[in-house]
């Protein structure tokens, strides 16, 4: 076919219309947990079930591939992109790679690669930059910053020059119109100003072609090329490339391709101006000739496979005469595959299904099946007050910097008021006097004292950062606190926690903990850590799975037992592991706390037996903590505190109940004969009550 010929694209609508044009969608009955564990499966052992691995991740759409990198820290403590790295070579493992990757994070990384080391590629800046709308250019900005730690636009800036620079930056806005209303007369205004500004006069004003092709919106520029074409007596396309030249003049033309994306129902192929065709003839340039531009294939196939690779394959055939299927499946092996995988996932509907395991009817005894029928309530220490005045309480603590210190007065007021009251506090002690309260407690407090009225101050998730910090910094790692923590908070509460530590130290707790344990220790708090445990209640049938797979586990290798343990323990609500835990009773004989104690060992043992305490009943296992802290010679007081303040608003009254069941004293008194001065009357207000 010559491109002289006229064609009707009527099928080119979908940009606009917002119908599905991609070839990848949603897998139906989509599991991540199941895609993680035949993922990992896929690459245990010696070498990788790579069909395995291409079947799986391009039957999934790009937000199921993130639930299932998810679901596979959680289940396995890893990164599947660094296993996946690891496990697969050469362009196969960039493709596999680059499909599990966000989208605006695979964007950032073509635009890295684009512009690092010697060279630089235009062509694929032109690609990107052109092609985004103003949520991808800012989301992809966002992941840029934040994988590379660098600013997009500063590293554009320094590898690239002139008019083609100025445009770069323009894009990298993301402030292009897009409300999609069309003002006639500035239709007819910006027509007018860029043939004045090309055809009309000797040189070119450069500067009107960007700043009109640069903000515009895209329907309202199709509608000034229409106008301009009227009044130049030539096409938009004829002009820019007439007018301007290089890299400049091809991101000029992308553009305006991507102006008219789907817009206009009788046009030439040389005059053409659409996204989809665009891609078509980079597709076709990317395989033509000698060799094959494997990078613009991979990018262009998965950046587009969501969104208009339908329309793609239709342009590419219309151009050309050929599919673009047979010329990928003639040119390389790694995308033939690729493309295959979207057929089946997309044309063939085929798509694969995981299940649970089936029915179990176990035989077993009763022994111990009825202890996790029984979920503790829970109780607060603490009563909101309904009358809060901020400012009296705020201009109370402030006597302790004219007067010398009135130890009691702070701690009557901290110790009295909820945590978000003391926010307030916090607030309000700043915008009357001008000061953190925090640092002014800091100066005047000290020991332990200071370490307890700061830690009711924190915000939770800013004293849960604190305490992470604290049980990884300096020679020795407090695991147990590390366990402690990440057991027994909630999703939202660990999510809370990363954030704050983000915040506080400048680099992520998974970072922190991944440089400060290892083995399947580490594994398993990176799995807690992702605060990705379900929510949701017991599932009977499943939970005969999960506690047929842990006694099926018990029989094999410690470190598969270990791995399959860490896979249900570590990820499942703890409602539904309750019922895993009575159903685990039918299939063993055992109670799963006992197989822990004797079949584990170390901080694997101890973060498995902490789980199973919690699950059980968390208030006993604070008890227990708290016992372990104040019995024998000396006092474990960051254990002490730790517990106190974070339990004291959500279940310290039930805490108080286990630890006098189970010991045979109160919790008041054992505080009472184990702490002294103003740190042990605080820790009393706290407690709540002699029991």
């Amino acid at each position: 076919m010559t491109h002289g010929h006229n064609l009707n694209l009527n099928i080119l609508r979908n940009p606009v219309s917002g119908v599905f044009r991609g070839t990848i969608t949603d897998a139906a009955d989509f599991d991540p947990s199941a895609d993680a564990e035949a993922l990992y499966n896929a690459m245990k052992g010696f070498g990788s079930d790579k069909e395995a691995i291409l079947d799986l991740v391009t039957s999934r759409s790009n937000a199921q591939r993130q639930d299932v990198i998810a679901a596979y820290k959680s289940n396995f403590g890893k990164d599947l992109i660094d296993d996946l790295k690891y496990e697969l070579t050469g362009k196969f493992e960039r493709l596999i790679v680059c499909l599990m990757r966000a989208p605006a994070y695979h964007d950032a990384k073509e635009i890295h690669d684009a512009i690092k080391g010697a060279g630089t590629n235009e062509k694929c800046l032109i690609e990107v930059l052109a092609s985004r709308n103003n949520r991808q250019i800012h989301e992809m900005v966002a992941a840029y910053k934040d994988a590379y730690g660098r600013d997009m636009e500063e590293d554009i800036i320094m590898d690239t020059s002139g008019h083609f620079k100025k445009m770069l930056v323009v894009l990298l806005q993301g402030t292009r119109d897009e409300s999609g209303v069309v003002d006639a007369d500035l239709v007819e205004q910006d027509a007018q100003d860029l043939f004045a500004a090309g055809e009309e006069q000797w040189g070119t004003d450069e500067a009107k072609f960007i700043m009109i092709l640069g903000n515009r919106s895209m329907t309202h520029l199709h509608m000034v090329f229409d106008a301009y074409e009227k009044i130049a007596e030539t096409s938009i396309e004829d002009s820019i490339k007439n007018e301007l030249s290089g890299d400049f003049e091809r991101l000029m033309l992308a553009v305006g391709m991507k102006c008219n994306d789907g817009l206009s129902p009788d046009i030439t192929v040389q005059g053409i101006r659409s996204l989809p065709m665009f891609f078509a003839k980079r597709l076709y340039k990317s395989m033509k000739g000698l060799g094959t531009a494997d990078d613009t294939l991979i990018r262009i196939m998965i950046c587009r496979s969501e969104i208009d690779m339908l329309d793609i394959r239709e342009c590419f055939r219309l151009i050309y005469e050929k599919s673009l299927y047979n010329m990928i499946k003639k040119c390389t092996y790694l995308i033939r595959l690729v493309v295959s995988g979207f057929a089946k996932s997309a044309v063939l509907c085929q798509t694969d299904h995981y299940s649970l395991a089936g029915e179990f009817f176990p035989e077993a005894a009763q022994i111990a099946y009825k202890m996790w029928e029984l979920t503790p309530g829970n109780y607060y220490t603490f009563r909101l007050l309904l009358t809060f005045f901020k400012t009296h309480f705020a201009t109370v603590i402030s006597y302790f910097s004219a007067t010398g210190t009135d130890e009691d007065a702070i701690i009557d007021i901290v110790a009295q008021r909820s945590n978000a009251q003391r926010q307030e506090i916090r607030q309000a002690f700043k915008s009357l006097l001008g000061r953190d309260l925090m640092k002014d407690l800091k100066s005047e407090l000290s020991k332990n004292l200071e370490r307890l009225i700061i830690g009711l101050m924190l915000t939770p998730a800013e004293f849960d950062a604190k305490m992470m910090q604290k049980a990884i910094e300096g020679a020795g790692t407090d695991e147990h606190a590390l366990i402690e923590i990440l057991v027994t908070r909630s999703n939202e509460e660990i999510l809370a926690m990363n954030a704050a530590y983000q915040d506080a130290y400048k680099k992520s707790l998974e970072e922190a903990i991944e440089s400060d344990t290892s083995g399947l220790f580490c594994r398993i708090l990176v799995s807690l850590v992702q605060g990705a445990r379900e929510e949701c209640p017991e599932d009977l049938e499943r939970a005969n799975a999960d506690a047929q797979e842990l006694a099926e586990a018990c029989n094999a290798d410690s470190d598969d037992m270990e791995v399959k343990f860490m896979s249900i323990l570590c990820t499942r609500s703890f409602p539904h592991l309750r019922k895993v835990m009575q159903e685990f009773v039918r299939y063993t004989n055992k109670d799963i706390e006992q197989t822990i104690k004797k079949d584990m060992s170390g901080d694997v043992k101890n973060a498995f037996y902490a789980i199973v305490r919690s699950v059980k009943n968390k208030p006993s296992y604070f008890a227990d903590r708290l016992y372990k802290a104040m019995k024998g010679l000396g006092t474990d007081d960051r254990a002490l505190i730790r517990i106190m303040v974070s339990r004291s608003e959500i279940d310290l009254f039930n805490i108080r109940k286990e630890f006098k069941e189970t010991h045979d004293v109160s919790l008041h008194e054992f505080i009472q004969g184990d702490t002294s001065g103003d740190y042990r009357k605080t820790l009393l207000m706290l407690c709540g009550g002699e029991d």
